[in-house]
Formats: structure tokens, C-alpha cells, sequence
């Protein structure tokens, strides 16, 4: 991480500079003034796709990337792997819609060092831009509970087959287990309906599941098992 600059003794430290990765517009202009406001943090920049990210990385030098995980075309975690690979110094915190417990083990493993639900209060995504900031790792208590006890049990059972499935499949598994059909999928995501019944099909491929029904009721417990 880069450290605050100064222009000599006694002179203010300059704001941590945050890129905002995100596709929806007037989330990003509520994170971002939101985040300007707050003493030490400025935004630098922002981008609504990882392509957008990466072509602006080196002109905004960004102290912290603050990336949503659905974004068109590649997802927000390919560019948090592809940050941990080649601007290792660099952290980002994964803001997402689902809930922690679907994806924040997945982001830490990815490189991230914090995941925040979408839905906090606006004090905890301070808390968790701060926390990051500053070197730590942020997750809320009751996913650090989690993570821990998931640790003294050695296991990966919260996991199980669906670690086979990629970031997108993942999603729409969740979306399909929170009882979304195929269009209301699309339209969260973002993407083309054609393009959900492609990730349904091979969902159902590789959870060797024969029909739509029996895909749904497996979203469907797996989504209950997480809470």
C-alpha cells in the first residue's frame, strides 16, 4: 500500500485516493460522495467495468480499489485476482448485493482484503474502507465467527460442490436459490437472458442435475444453508 505523502513537516497527510468499480450509476455517485466526505479519504476515480478499471489504474494511482463483484463482462473478482497478481501492493474491498456468507470466502481466497454487504449501514462501509486502508482485513463480526469456527472444524462444508462452479455461476445459483427466475436474474445482473439459461445449463452440468425443478431445489437449500 502506498503511504500518505506530505509536503513537509507538519503538513496534512493527503487523503487515501479510492477507485469505485461499479456498474450502477447512482450507486457509485452515493458511494462517492459519501466517501469524499469523510476526513482522509478522497475518490479518485471511477469505473463501471473491469476493462474501465484496469485502463485507469495507472493514472488515478488509487490507494484502495473498491470493486462490486456483478459487473457487465468480466466480474469483480477476476479484477481482484488480476490486482493480486500484478499490483500486489494495491487492495481492494469486494462490495457486493449477496450476502456475505455466499461470497466473502471466495473474495478473501481471490486476494481481496475485505468484503462488505451493500446493504450495511453507511458506518460500517467506512468502517471497512478504513479498516483496509489501513493494512487490516475487514469482515463483519458475524462472518469472522464463521470463517473461524469453519476453521476449527477444519472443513469446507459450507462449500461443498458448488467451489467447482465460476463466480458467475455462483451468483446465478444464489439468484435461483432466493427464488429469482431467469429474467429478474438477467435484469440484476445485467446480462442477457440467453446468457442466464447458458450459466443454468451449466450449472446443472456440473452439479449433474437432470431438470430445472431439481436445480432449484438444491439453489434453494444450499442458499438455506449458508444462513
Amino acid at each position: 500500500m502506498r503511504k500518505a505523502e506530505t509536503k513537509g513537516p507538519g503538513a496534512a497527510a493527503r487523503p487515501a485516493r479510492i477507485l469505485i468499480v461499479d456498474d450502477h450509476p447512482v450507486f457509485r455517485l452515493g458511494l462517492a460522495r459519501m466517501l469524499d466526505g469523510e476526513e482522509g479519504l478522497a475518490v479518485c476515480g471511477e469505473a463501471r467495468s473491469v476493462e474501465e478499471a484496469a485502463e485507469s489504474l495507472d493514472g488515478l494511482a488509487p490507494d484502495l480499489v473498491v470493486v462490486d463483484i456483478s459487473l457487465p463482462g468480466a466480474g469483480g473478482l477476476d479484477l481482484v485476482r488480476a490486482l493480486k497478481e500484478r499490483r500486489p501492493e494495491l487492495p481492494a474491498l469486494v462490495l457486493s448485493m449477496h450476502d456475505e456468507a455466499l461470497f466473502a470466502g471466495r473474495a478473501l481466497r481471490a486476494g481481496a482484503r475485505g468484503y462488505v454487504n451493500k446493504q450495511e449501514p453507511v458506518e460500517e462501509m467506512v468502517a471497512a474502507v478504513r479498516t483496509v486502508i489501513s493494512g487490516g482485513t475487514y469482515l463483519s463480526p458475524r462472518m469472522r465467527a464463521r470463517l473461524e469456527a469453519r476453521g476449527r472444524r477444519g472443513g469446507r462444508e459450507m462449500e461443498g460442490p458448488v467451489e467447482i462452479l465460476s463466480d458467475r455461476e455462483l451468483e446465478v445459483f444464489g439468484l435461483i436459490g432466493e427464488g429469482l427466475g431467469t429474467r429478474e436474474i438477467a435484469e440484476r445482473l445485467g446480462i442477457a437472458v440467453k446468457t442466464v439459461e447458458t450459466y443454468r445449463e451449466h450449472i446443472k452440468d456440473k452439479l449433474a442435475l437432470e431438470s430445472a425443478p431439481e436445480l432449484a431445489r438444491r439453489a434453494v437449500a444450499w442458499v438455506l444453508a449458508q444462513g
